[in-house]
């Protein structure tokens, strides 16, 4: 991989997963944690792959993990504020670090290249599928960093699409997937029990 090819990822997994009832990215999914899927998709397209995550996150992936800047697990734009952060320490030949949920197993092989054709200075690029648009499926500029630090101050500042609202961006849509289970959405995310009896039967597909 060079760095010409590939872009840094950061997976984001310091949700609660309250509808889970414990954290999701270490439950099996085909016989390996969650989370280890969506790293084995990632290393495919992104080079370098983190993972934001609480310090005491049981699991060991072989990857630097950057826990939230901020206390109490405030959100996902924490997450990706920790990213950014990683980012500015580690390398300045990157300008965008993408950021995926860690409960997204089956994101496109494509995802970092259509994401950064479209890539430019301080815009944020978001994926879509469905009519739907996901938030933090995206690639943050590096130069929002200290914007978004000063925007967390506040604890009214939670919401993802609050502040992209405030930069501009471009929305990329993927196309669904056809399955001999029905049309399924690429980024198919597992939140419920009911979601990864259904997520088993997708990697049994190949999906």
């Amino acid at each position: 991989m060079s760095k010409q090819d590939h872009l840094p990822a950061i997976i984001l997994a310091s949700g609660l997963s309250r509808r889970m009832g414990s954290d999701k990215t270490q439950m099996l999914l085909g016989g390996r944690p969650l989370i280890a899927h969506i790293l084995e998709r990632l290393r495919m397209q992104a080079d370098p792959v983190w993972i934001n995550a609480p310090s005491d996150y049981p699991l060991d992936l072989g990857i630097p993990n950057y826990a939230d800047p901020l206390p109490d697990r405030p959100g996902p734009l924490a997450g990706v504020l920790a990213g950014l952060m990683a980012l500015e320490r580690h390398d300045e030949q990157y300008s965008h670090i993408l950021t995926v949920p860690g409960d997204t197993p089956f994101l496109p092989h494509d995802l970092v290249e259509r994401l950064r054709a479209v890539a430019t200075t301080g815009t944020i690029i978001l994926a879509a599928s469905g009519g739907r648009t996901h938030p933090v499926i995206a690639l943050w500029p590096k130069n929002l960093a200290s914007d978004l630090a000063v925007w967390l101050d506040d604890p009214h500042h939670r919401r993802v699409f609050d502040f992209v609202d405030r930069h501009p961006r471009v929305i990329v849509d993927f196309l669904m997937v056809d399955t001999d289970l029905g049309s399924q959405d690429p980024f198919f995310n597992i939140n419920t029990p009911e979601d990864l009896k259904q997520a088993e039967a997708l990697l049994q597909k190949g999906i």
